[in-house]
Formats: C-alpha cells, structure tokens, sequence
C-alpha cells in the first residue's frame, strides 16, 4: 500500500495514522524544528503558548493558515510550513509578551548551570525588550519543601506543572489563580507545598519549561560529565532513572522519558531520595568482633577469617549447619551468586530471601493453579483494561507509579473493585470499596466466585478448553453461606454480588494483589482463590486482563528468579529431581544438595535449637524486618557465627562477628527484574565508595577462598551464565537488554515475553482449586484481653525498615510511624489527636502517637513500620501462612492504652 504523504516546505515525507504536524515534522526534521513551551509529549496536547504554530496549505499554491502543530492532525497532501517569516515573526512576538514580567537577568543560565528550554529558546530567537507594561509584582520565592522550590517570577503561564500533576500523578495539587497578568500558580489552598496535597514527586518539577519549578538538586540545569541510566533500588515497579554525574559525584536524579515502565515519572524515593549513598553512616571498612566488640579490619582479613570459620563449622558439623539470606536489593547476578556459594561451594540448600516475608504465597499459589508464579501481564496494560480489581494493596503509596496510572484510569471512569480493611487512596475512588474484616480475604473471594457460577457470569468455552477441576470446585463453592460469609467479612452480600459482577462481565478486567493477601495465615490460599476468578471468567492471557502481584523490593522477584529458596534452584527447578541436580552439576562442576534447606522461619528455630551454627545475612535486617522480633533475637544470639553484609550498622548487622561493608546499587552494574518480569540493566555510576565492594565481589572472594575458582564479579559475565542455566533467560545477554529490558520469559532469539498464558498455561491446563476459610489462629483467641485487630503497611516517603531513606531529606516529610485510630476507638480510651498509645499484643509492647482516621472500621488499628525505634515486630507473632511459613504481618490481636503526653514528631 502506497503511504500518504504530507510536504514539509515541500518536500515529502511519509505520514503515521494519528499523527499530530508537530510529531510529524519532529519525527523528520527533528524536535527543535518546531518550538513548544505549554507541550509536554507525557501530556494531552494543550494548544496554550502557540509558540508551535506552523503555516499550512491544502496544496502548494494554496492559501496558508496559521495553527498550532502540538494538537492539529496532519493529513494527506498537506503543505507545512514550520519557518516560515510569518511564523518566525509570531513567535517572537509570543516570546516578548512572555517575557513582560520576566526578569532579564534570569535570562541567562546560571554559572556552571545548563539552559532551561525557556531560556534555550528566548536565546534562539532573541526577541525585542517587550514593548507591553510591567504588570506583576515579583512573586516571593518559596524553598520551605525539603525538595521543591517555586519561583513565581519565573512563571511563564504554560500550565505543564498543573496538568503534569493532574494527568500523571492525578493529585490536583497546583492550580492557577488569577485573571490575565495577575494569575499565578497556587499549591494548594495555601499555596504553599507543605500544606497542599503534594506527593513530592517531582514531576512538575521535570515538566516545567523555566526555572519557576525547581528542586534541591537543579536537575534540569545541574551541568553534568555523564548521565547514566539505571533502575531505582526501591520498589518492584522498576522506575528507569537517569543519574546526573560530575567529577565522579553524583548531583541529581531524574525519570526516564521514554522507559516504558514509567514513562518520565518516578516517586520521590526514586527522584530524591538517593544522598544514604554518602551519608556519614556508610560503612567504610570491614568489623570483625574482637573480645566482644566490633572492631575495624582489612578486607584480606575479614575475609580470611570468614572463610576459615565457615570451614570450621562445615568440618565439624557438616554443610547443613550453615545457611544464607540474599536480598532483593541485589542484583540478580549478585543473588545467583549468594545460591551458588551456598549449593556448589558449601553444599547447603538452605538459602532464602526476602519473599518469605513478603510474596512467597503468591509464587505457591500460582504455581499450583497456572504453573508459573509471576505477574501474567505487563503495567502498560492497565491502558487496556475494562475493570480493575484491587486486592489487599495501596499501590500509590507502595507502587506508587504504577498507583498513579491505576488512579487516571479511575478518575476517567474505568470500573475498580478494592478489597481493603483501609480506605485507601484508590479504595476513595473506587466503585466498590469491599472493606473487609483483616484475615478474611479467602471467605470474600469465595462468595465472589460463588457469585459468578451462581449467576452464570462464566466464561464456559474458556473453562472448557483451558481449564480442569472445574465441576469439583463448583459443587464445592455452590455450598458457600453467603449469610455466614457476610457476618466473616462484615461487607454486605450485595456489594460483594456486584464486584463479581462487574469483574466477570468486563472484557478485559485487570487483577493486582499486594502483601495485604500474601501476609496472611491463608495468604496462598488467598491466591489460588484470586487464580479461580479469573479462569471462571476467562479473565487471563489476553491483553489487560490476568493477575498481577506487586512486588514489594526492587529485586525480590529475580532473587527468586535466580534461585534464592530452599527447595528450587535457579530457574525454579526442582532440586530434588535428579536430572535437575545434574543440570546444575554441569554448569557449576559440583554436586548439589538433594533435600530442600530451610526456610527464614526454620533457620530462627534451627538456630535456637542449635542445629544452624553459621548464618550469613546480605542486605537484610532481620530484627527490623522478620516478625517476632524477641524469638529473632534468641535464634541471631544461638549461632555460632553470623556474617552481614550492608551499608549500615543495622540491628542485625550490631549482632555480627563480621560485617562487610557493601557498594550501593549506583556503584556497581548488573540486572534488575521488576514486577512485570522485564530484566533491566543497573548500569554503575560512580565508584564504590572507599573502603566498600560490590555485594557480587565480596562473595566471589569468599568464593575463591573456599576453594572455588569462580571468575571475578562482572555482570555481562555473569548474565551469561544464568542464561546457560536458567530456561527463561536463555535469549537474555547484556547487549540484547539495552536500555528497556526483556521481560521474561526471553527466547534463545532474544524475543521477550509481554503476556504470559496465551494459549495454554504452564501446567497445560489451568487447575481449579477450592479453597476452604479458616480464620487465622490468631483469631481463634485472645478477643477478651486484646479486642483490637492491628495490620500493617507503607508510606509513600519511606521504604521499609527506612535504613536508607531515613538517610535522606525524606525524614522530614514523615519522621515518625503513627497508630491509626478511629475517633470512636480513640474516644474509649480518652486518646486525642498525637496523645501517645501504648500498643501490647501477646509477644509484647511498643508505643505511637494517635492519628485519629475513619479510613478503618472501629476495632481495626493500622501502622507502618519504617522506624526502628518503634520496633513493630515486637507485636508480630508466630502465625504464618500454611504452606510457605511467610509471617502473618497483616493481622495481631492487640489492646491499646493512653499514655498521656503527646509523643514528639
């Protein structure tokens, strides 16, 4: 078929169907032909500044018009003409109006600072002193954000930073206020940052033109000697930054335009909160405990005396007395290496992660029902969907990038279901809000499912060509008590009818889960229950559509990916299959252990019963971060030796006969899988700091010293190897990732995979299972003396246990966890707004400042758990879920106490 064309200053080019002029010419003359101000191409186009206008004809002789390229279409046989003298003229005329209030000596880049694209044109086009009258007073700049500054002198009218957080981060923070020359942009109400609904991240700041919006960095002007693509070392979204370097010290970050995963748009840990990097508390040398006390080594030593005491443990008391714990902020080089050291070089299948605390539950649960246990769909997809279902998850404070893009589907209409004890963010914005009981998630997904069948809102083909069990599930789930389920669950029969109804009746509905399902007694349950809704509706493999777990860290679905649990090896193979081990014996030249190691949880009891002697911990603390914070400390004192790599003195890391000091994520290369299974490159952009080493070179010394001739810490190198032996990467190299990723799994061509389960699942067929409730055992007991129920989550600010970003400006946004409360709970016990609360369950006692809230129901609490003094895990307890043992974080019986004063931010 013949392409249209379209001529610019009549020549022709070939024109794509949609096009606007000022992507057509951008696309062939390149993006400075045309001079945008108000246009953003992360926004809807705008039509403000006019500063793109173009002359256009209808043919060469024709009469020409004057119109704004950024949102006029092209169309066929079309005269554009983007430099004429006419259009010249107008914008220059455009840029003197601009320019009436603008202060001229702004007009110039700071020193040793890049031109804003204001201040690129204005010196492109040199318009005339402005003829117009000085109308505005100086605006007063603002710089009381721990991050944002606002000058509004600088202000050009243009409208980004409002529509960027209206259309990206759909927080309707910014506004203008005003008419004509005396309008201004107002944050909030206050017009003030700190007081208005502001998430911090950024984005405004990226999308402004001038240098009316700026941060603590000046990233958009900050003079650099490279920039340098990475991934974000926080959350599972996988956020592409671009790390701004000079003289070898990093001076700003910013979002990646065209990354697919985010799009330009990361939070304010990703933008701001990278300065832990060089905070005084980085480790800077080895410690090994002399006498009792933590006391500075060379690394030759520290290592040495590692190798050697691990050596002794496995002399006198075999491989299985020692086990690790890799982490997900890790590469997945570095986690392959850590499964390595402890399978090939140690001989030892006890080897874990982070998962176990977090999304363990979900990799079981799907594995049982699809075969794989992966997000089945890609985050651009939520653009497709029809319905989104929301399930014990607050992405926009966990996954916030992935949140925003969530919220703009709900603010444009798109039917979301949440299933949440909190009003959420999301959950204000949804059309049904399914505000269960804690501990009650597989009740409620049941008399979904029953609903379903009930109705007839099934997918029959569906379940007839790709699914098995399902007449034995159906006569199981047809005797379900919707009445017993609703006094359960507490959410009324009705909106549990209609959330089923509009998930199954869409066509394309888009499931998400968060730890608010896994950390749970019934957390795998909980999973294959979301897995039933979907094969009952046919509602996976397809575009916009499927279930799709957020990933909690940065890495935690690699480390996986790379092996890092007990009973599967890399690739998730069974180790107990002897066609496995020798798979793995081939490519690593020693055999490996045939029975499954331990678990987190069997480690602690192992320790304590004093089988475990050696536990080596990389990235990970463990008394912050693990429940039951008092047996933790019992099972850390009862080794015989503990290694810990980080890059702070942590709780853990105090308790260690060695630390090892780490490089950060921005010091070292190697591969990052996000949520969505897309492997990206983590380029290095600075150099370790003294006195560190990369995670992945420190086990290689361990490594060779144990005997082990493994190769020096390089990640192309590495990758190679996994792709030799993981299946799924077989097509991955270092080349072939390039800047935007492969999601897996990735063919030995190098094709990557978008959508999982196109045609048949992992097992063939996907399996019906149903799954009985049961309330938690720590439910079953207690309600007299702790009549309370407290579950757990994130704030936006902080990440975890907060070892880094309480290192970083963010602590002055939220320097404390609070305990929410309702009024009507707080009014029981006398508790006003910021009083102090005594909160004891049965494995002890910690204390909060109130934050009076009806987002709960009364007899539900909620707090986060990203101070140490705080220490939240001395109320978890032993309850975890059935089949993976991760911990029950999301549900304590508790009682609660006034204290009186109220507690200091």
């Amino acid at each position: 078929m013949t392409p249209q064309l379209a001529y610019i200053d009549g020549h022709p080019y070939p024109i794509n169907a949609g096009e606007t002029l000022y992507e057509f010419v951008s696309r062939h003359q390149g993006e400075e032909t045309i001079p945008v101000l108000c246009h953003d191409v992360a926004l809807e186009p705008f039509g403000a500044c006019r500063l793109c206008s173009v002359e256009v004809a209808n043919d060469a002789n024709g009469a020409r018009r004057v119109v704004a390229a950024c949102h006029t279409p092209v169309v066929a046989d079309q005269q554009i003409f983007p430099r004429s003298p006419r259009i010249e003229r107008l914008r220059r005329s455009i840029l003197e109006l601009l320019l009436t209030d603008y202060p001229p000596e702004r007009l110039q880049p700071a020193p040793g600072e890049r031109p804003t694209p204001f201040q690129a044109i204005v010196a492109r086009y040199q318009p005339s002193a402005s003829r117009y009258p000085h109308l505005a007073a100086p605006a007063a700049a603002e710089s009381d954000h721990p991050y944002l500054r606002f000058d509004g002198s600088e202000c050009i009218r243009c409208y980004r930073c409002i529509r960027a957080c209206d259309e990206i981060q759909g927080r309707f923070a910014l506004a203008m206020y005003g008419r004509g020359q005396h309008n201004r942009v107002i944050r909030g109400l206050a017009s003030d940052f700190m007081a208005s609904t502001c998430v911090s991240c950024g984005r405004c700041v990226q999308s402004c033109p001038s240098n009316a919006l700026t941060d603590r960095y000046r990233a958009k002007t900050t003079a650099y000697d490279q920039r340098v693509r990475t991934v974000c070392t926080y959350c599972g979204v996988g956020c592409n930054l671009e790390v701004l370097v000079k003289e070898g010290a990093i001076q700003a970050v910013s979002a990646a335009e065209d990354a697919p995963v985010n799009r330009g748009h990361t939070c304010l840990k990703g933008r701001y909160a990278f300065e832990y990097h060089r905070h005084p508390d980085r480790l800077r040398t080895p410690l090994v405990r002399r006498a009792g006390q933590l006391q500075p080594a060379s690394w030759d030593e520290a290592l040495d005396y590692v190798a050697q005491r691990l050596q002794a443990i496995t002399t006198a008391h075999g491989a299985d007395a020692v086990a690790g714990i890799s982490s997900a902020r890790c590469t997945n080089e570095e986690n392959y290496l850590m499964q390595k050291l402890l399978r090939a070089v140690i001989g030892s299948n006890h080897i874990d992660g982070c998962a176990r605390v977090c999304h363990a539950p979900t990799a079981y649960g799907m594995q049982q029902t699809f075969g794989t246990g992966a997000a089945t769909n890609s985050i651009d997809e939520i653009e497709l969907a029809d319905c989104l279902l929301v399930i014990g998850a607050n992405p926009t404070d966990a996954h916030p990038v992935t949140g925003a893009r969530l919220k703009q589907r709900a603010l444009k209409g798109v039917p979301l279901i949440v299933i949440d004890p909190r009003r959420t963010e999301l959950a204000a914005l949804a059309t049904l809000h399914l505000q269960l009981r804690p501990g009650s998630n597989v009740a409620l997904l049941g008399l979904m499912a029953h609903y379903i069948v009930a109705h007839g809102w099934l997918n029959e083909a569906f379940i007839a060509e790709r699914t098995e069990g399902f007449e034995a599930f159906r006569h199981e789930l047809m005797a379900l008590d919707p009445d017993a389920i609703e006094q359960i669950t507490g959410v009324p029969q009705a909106q549990v009818r209609e959330a089923a109804r509009l998930y199954a009746q869409a066509e394309r509905a888009m499931e998400f889960h968060g730890l608010g399902v896994t950390e749970h007694y019934q957390g795998s349950r909980a999973i294959m229950a979301i897995t039933a809704l979907a094969l009952l509706t046919g509602q996976v493999g397809r575009p916009g559509t499927g279930i799709n777990p957020l990933r909690g860290q940065n890495n935690v679905q690699g480390a996986a990916d790379m092996g890092v649990q007990p009973n599967l090896g890399p690739g998730y193979l069974d180790l107990t299959d002897p066609a496995v081990r020798d798979h793995y014996r081939h490519h690593w030249g020693r055999a490996v252990p045939t029975h499954s190691g331990y678990k987190i949880p069997e480690m602690f009891r192992a320790a304590r019963e004093g089988q475990l002697k050696a536990l080596w911990v990389v990235g990970e603390d463990l008394l912050q971060t693990d429940p039951n914070t008092c047996e933790v400390e019992a099972a850390l004192g009862g080794l015989e030796f503990l290694v810990v790599q980080e890059l702070f003195l942590t709780a853990t890391a105090a308790q260690a006969d060695v630390v090892l000091p780490a490089s950060s994520h921005f010091e070292k290369s190697g591969t990052f899988t996000n949520g969505e299974r897309r492997i990206q490159r983590v380029n290095q952009a600075i150099e370790p700091l003294a006195g560190t080493r990369p995670d992945g070179q420190i086990l290689v010394d361990v490594m060779r010293r144990l005997g082990y001739p493994q190769a020096g810490y390089d990640a192309p190198t590495h990758l190679q190897e996994i792709a030799q032996v993981v299946p799924f990467f077989a097509g991955v190299t270092w080349e072939r990732l390039g800047e935007h990723g492969l999601q897996w799994p990735v063919s030995a061509e190098g094709s990557g995979t978008a959508i999982l389960h196109r045609e048949q699942f992992a097992l063939g067929r996907g399996r019906f299972r149903f799954q009985p409730f049961t309330a938690s055992p720590e439910l079953q007991s207690g309600e007299a003396e702790y009549p309370y129920l407290l579950t757990t989550g994130r704030r936006l600010e902080h990440y975890n246990c907060g070892s880094m970003t309480r290192r970083t400006p963010n602590v002055q946004l939220v320097g404390r966890d609070r305990l929410h409360i309702h009024p009507q709970d707080a009014a029981q016990y006398g508790i006003t707004e910021g009083d102090g609360v005594a909160v004891t369950s049965r494995q002890g006692t910690t204390h909060l400042a109130a934050y009076l809230t009806d987002e709960l129901a009364p007899g539900v609490l909620f707090t986060t758990f990203h101070f140490p003094e705080v220490a939240i895990n001395r109320l978890t307890g032993p309850v975890a879920d059935e089949f993976t043992l991760t911990p029950e974080f999301k549900l304590v019986r508790v009682r609660i106490a006034r204290q009186g004063d109220a507690l200091s931010a």
